[in-house]
């Protein structure tokens, strides 16, 4: 049976559990819960579920165990276990140039400086692999950046977060029932709040 695998970055453990760089894991067990999706495997090096999307596809949820900077070596493991190849694969990952409560689609592209995203193109050998970007914004432009997202969200981010959060998954799953072009055409417009509140040519 084929089998889609999204993999949602982030860090291991209760300190980093609600933080912006854990935006990916977020995303996964919003589709864990979801799609009510049972416990595939617990590895050393990575937590997976498994769901059905239809009576010819099944969905990996997987996330890294490994700590962001080698989240590569934790797909290695689940490929060799399972396989998996870069056209069956999507990446759910924090972007700080993204603002909050904006979510972006790409069918491959660089890391754009982002270490999870470093270490899975080098362990595939490709970039030509989907990625999710889940806006979590740049905060005080003052604040170093690994601490930024190393903070967790305000409680007036609440609202924002949820609703994004609730985008993240349903795009998820288009990528997964449809393909990358269907999900970026669908999913890749601003928020509508965003639309208006941007100047007049740029909505």
């Amino acid at each position: 049976m084929e089998r889609k695998v999204v993999v949602g970055l982030g860090n291991p453990g209760p300190e980093y559990r609600e933080t912006r760089h854990n935006a990916g894991f977020l995303v996964a067990h919003g589709l864990v819960d979801r799609m009510k999706a049972r416990p595939l495997e617990n590895t050393r090096t990575y937590e997976a579920w498994i769901a059905g999307l239809d009576d010819a596809r099944e969905l990996v949820v997987l996330t890294p165990l490994t700590f962001m900077n080698a989240s590569g070596q934790a797909l290695l493991d689940y490929g060799a276990r399972h396989g998996v190849t870069p056209d069956a694969l999507l990446v759910v990952v924090d972007d700080v140039y993204l603002p909050l409560g904006q979510i972006r689609l790409r069918a491959q592209g660089d890391d754009g400086g982002h270490n999870g995203l470093t270490s899975l193109t080098e362990s595939l050998g490709t970039d030509a692999f989907a990625r999710l970007r889940i806006g979590v914004g740049r905060g005080d432009e003052e604040q170093v950046l690994k601490d930024h997202v190393l903070s967790g969200f305000a409680p007036e981010e609440t609202a924002e977060l949820t609703g994004m959060l609730d985008r993240a998954c349903e795009a998820s799953l288009a990528w997964a029932r449809e393909g990358i072009v269907f999900a970026m055409n669908r999913f890749n417009a601003r928020p509508r709040a965003a639309r208006e509140n941007a100047p007049e040519g740029e909505r």
